[in-house]
């Protein structure tokens, strides 16, 4: 039987949906890879767990593990077994909520202030009263404004292309930065597999 140090170590979480248990190592390098290479504000994944108190400090750890290379941990929100886990870069998120018209947008949902803290408290709030993702959260993953707008004023049709949102302004350089995101995943992955840890795949800015 794993101690609670034991697990703290090994980072375990109960994975449902492939059915056993599985290292957060690997869903951080499947679901953040872009984020942890410098190359995106933040990333987003869903996990299971068997109790909060042990994710609390799974994330705390990861926080003080990782937080000397710009990379920060929130658990965003908790129903049941259930946890959403935002992994994000503090400086390029305060830099996306500076560009313009950000924060304008931003008021119409109730933000009050463009900084970060403050920004990601009010998030943390609007996804606890509805249950479900504010469209608005896009803004904190460095999806473009355009593509966030277009999204909600077309409840999420008529899109010109798919791939980690729906675009709606520029295509090109979107589809650029997909393929840029595919690329550093897929070699996160098998550095990874080679045993490349992920302090040593996370890149300090």
């Amino acid at each position: 039987m794993l101690t609670q140090g034991d697990k703290l170590n090994k980072l375990y979480i109960r994975d449902y949906s492939k059915g056993g248990i599985e290292m957060i190592d690997g869903k951080l390098i499947r679901h953040c890879s872009p984020t942890l290479a410098g190359m995106k504000t933040g990333s987003l994944f869903n996990c299971s767990v068997d109790s909060k108190t042990d994710l609390t400090a799974i994330v705390d750890k990861w926080n003080e593990e990782l937080m000397h290379k710009g990379i920060s941990f929130l658990l965003l929100r908790m129903h049941k077994d259930a946890a959403l886990i935002y992994v994000f870069r503090r400086s390029r998120l305060e830099a996306d909520l500076k560009k313009d018209g950000v924060f304008e947008f931003l008021c119409s949902y109730g933000y009050k202030e463009d900084s970060a803290d403050s920004a990601i408290k009010h998030l943390k709030s609007r996804i606890g009263l509805s249950g479900d993702f504010p469209h608005e959260i896009g803004l904190f993953l460095g999806y473009p404004l355009g593509d966030v707008k277009g999204f909600i004023e077309n409840a999420g049709k008529n899109s010109k292309c798919t791939g980690c949102w729906k675009v709606y302004c520029d295509e090109c350089e979107a589809l650029k930065l997909f393929r840029k995101y595919k690329k550093c995943t897929d070699v996160y992955c098998e550095m990874f597999k080679k045993g490349v840890s992920v302090m040593q795949l996370t890149v300090a800015a």
